[in-house]
Formats: C-alpha cells, structure tokens, sequence
C-alpha cells in the first residue's frame, strides 16, 4: 500500500478553485500509484475559522461527487478538509472518500482554545484508515493531547497521519511531538501541511514523513505544492 500527504496554496475561502487544484493533485497521486491521500486542516476553504460557519456544508455536498467518481475509479481513498456543519455547531472535518463505499467523517474531537469560539468538538463515523484498519487520522492540535495518540496505538495504529493548518513556530513544535509519537509507539508518522496565508498567520508547509524510531526520512518545502508519498511495502 502506498500513502500520502497532499501540501496545498488554499485560496481564501474559494470552494470551487480549492476543489480544482485538489483534483489536479488526486490526478498527480494517481499517477504515482498511491491508494490513500490526505490533505491538510480544511484543505477545500483554508484555515479560516472567521469564515468557517458560512462555508460549512454537510458531507453529501454534491459538489463533492468528483471525488468519490476518483475514489471508485482509481481505487484510491481521499481525505479532504471541510467544515461540517452539524445541529451543535460546526465541526472541523475531514471528508473521507473510498471506493464503492458511503462518505465518512473523520472530525476533530479536540480543539485548541483559539477556536473554541468558531467550531464545537466533532463527532466521527470513521476513525482508521488502510487495508488493516491500522491508520489513524489526527487533525492539528489533537496530535498535541497525548491520549490522541496514546488512543490511537492502543487501538491498533501502526501509522499516524496529521492534517494540519500550522505556522513556522507551530509546525517546529507539531514535528518535535510527531517525531516523538512516532518513536513511543513505533509507528510510522504523516503530517499534511498547507503553504500561504491563513486566517492571521502564514502556514509554512513541511510536510513529512517519521519512519518509527522517530526519523525524519522525507520532507517538502515550504513554499511549493506537491505531494510527500511512502509505500508500505518498501519503506519508500
């Protein structure tokens, strides 16, 4: 199986344009041969927690179905950023995409502060991911809550995939905790991170691979899109 983590420009608010380079992106992972991809935190609207109730929508969002014609088609699972909105409030979701089967949510369950006044905590139909269930799902601050993580491994993860909206001081904090997952719980680590303005600070990108003793082995810049894969089967 190979995986991998999308690094997008997101366009402030902008469903359709964002929905676009998403597309062009799921094309360039095909093409590899990749079977699962994430993108980073609210990938389709950007980071934008002041915008997010006007933006949010509900998973069977038709504007969506290119998706899940890509999924049927190429066999590849996709996970893609949205607000969700849902009768408390809304939620930061990732809509998740697989072949011949019902739309999921993976939602965050544990917000930072900052957002508290924008978003509620999540409620999931999905939590792992993979051809053994054993792929865990983290979206931004819950990768910093240890019993995140501690939850995931005790409940069988082997991988730990973060999608994330973070700043150049935020993502060297986010690294430092996902090099230390990786290494507690042997598991190999993703983190998907957009580039470009965000709400009120400039994402930087970075995204990343941990082998499982902690290891960075692969990374993208900070400034340029792209997709960051590892096969399975290899280690590469």
């Amino acid at each position: 199986m190979k995986i991998g983590v999308a690094q997008t420009r997101p366009v402030k608010g902008d469903i359709p344009r964002n929905l676009a380079n998403h597309q062009r992106l799921i094309d360039l992972a095909v093409s590899d041969g990749v079977d699962l991809l994430i993108f980073p935190e609210l990938s389709l609207t950007g980071y934008e927690p002041e915008l997010a109730a006007d933006l949010a929508t509900t998973p069977d969002d038709s504007r969506f179905d290119v998706f899940q014609t890509s999924s049927d088609a190429h066999q590849i699972t996709i996970g893609v950023g949205i607000p969700i909105r849902s009768e408390k409030g809304v939620w930061i979701s990732l809509l998740i995409f697989q072949p011949h089967q019902p739309r999921h949510l993976y939602s965050k369950k544990y917000l930072h502060a900052d957002e508290e006044p924008f978003f509620v905590s999540g409620q999931s139909t999905l939590h792992f991911l993979g051809e053994k269930a054993d792929i865990a799902l983290a979206i931004c601050y819950e990768l910093s809550v240890p019993e995140h993580s501690g939850n995931a491994f005790q409940n069988g993860a082997a991988i730990y995939i973060a999608s994330v909206a973070k700043s150049a001081s935020g993502m060297e904090k986010a690294s430092e905790t996902l090099s230390t997952i990786a290494q507690t719980y042997a598991m190999t680590v993703l983190v998907s991170n957009c580039v470009g303005p965000c709400d009120n600070f400039e994402s930087v990108g970075q995204s990343a691979i941990w082998n499982t003793k902690g290891e960075l082995i692969r990374q993208l810049n900070n400034t340029d899109e792209g997709i960051l894969t590892l096969d399975l089967a290899t280690g590469l």
